[in-house]
């Protein structure tokens, strides 16, 4: 009996990120998300194509009644995100941070290449800047779009490196799970950075509980 209580206390995530305007991709997940009574939808960027085609890539998802939050990846800016965010009434959490459940989530989009380039400073200090909100709950999921570096992902690819900021941020607050996209060759795979479980989510989505 605690068990099952247990586990109905557990926050059910769909991450996806990649989807680059795909509306019937968008669709697709947000049916996923539904059939699968996920408590909250988490986007890792480049949710559009060069800061197009924004139509129909958050709404689906806020007509299954969906929490959504969100970042910028290297296809879209922040005001872009920002505009996404405020439309449809979800949340752009790049230096943000939130709390559902007893779980914390922070994060920040960009990456170090790309039209919406970040620096690795900017990237760490926007990390720190959510984190430093939520650093006492015990539970943290850290969302960006860039991977860190010295990762098997980052092998994935020969011209997407991998991020000195969000490595030096997993060393130094050492969340749960870091969640992100970036590298379509990596969809999906999992690794160990220390104590963090490092997911590729893909444009394909992944259910995650914690």
């Amino acid at each position: 009996m605690v068990k099952k209580e247990e586990e109905h206390k557990k926050l059910r995530i769909l991450a996806s990120g990649d989807i680059h305007g795909d509306v019937g991709l968008a669709r697709k997940l947000a049916e996923k998300a539904e059939k699968e009574n996920v408590d909250l939808v988490i986007l890792c960027g480049d949710l559009t194509f060069f800061d197009q085609s924004t139509d129909g890539i958050v709404g689906p998802f806020v007509k299954k009644h969906k929490k959504v939050l969100l970042i910028p990846g290297n296809h879209e800016s922040l005001a872009t995100a920002d505009f996404l965010a405020e439309l449809y009434g979800v949340k752009n959490i790049h230096g943000y941070s939130v709390k559902y459940k007893d779980v914390a989530i922070f994060g920040a989009g960009g990456a170090n290449i790309g039209m919406h380039q970040i620096s690795e400073k900017d990237m760490y200090d926007l990390l720190k800047k959510g984190y430093d909100k939520i650093k006492d709950i015990r539970k943290k999921i850290m969302v960006t779009h860039v991977h860190p570096t010295e990762t098997t992902m980052e092998k994935f690819s020969n011209f997407v490196p991998g991020s000195t900021g969000v490595k030096r941020a997993i060393d130094k607050f050492h969340p749960d799970i870091l969640l992100c996209s970036h590298v379509h060759e990596a969809e999906g795979i999992e690794e160990k950075v220390g104590k963090t479980r490092v997911i590729n989510v893909g444009k394909k989505g992944k259910i995650i509980e914690i």
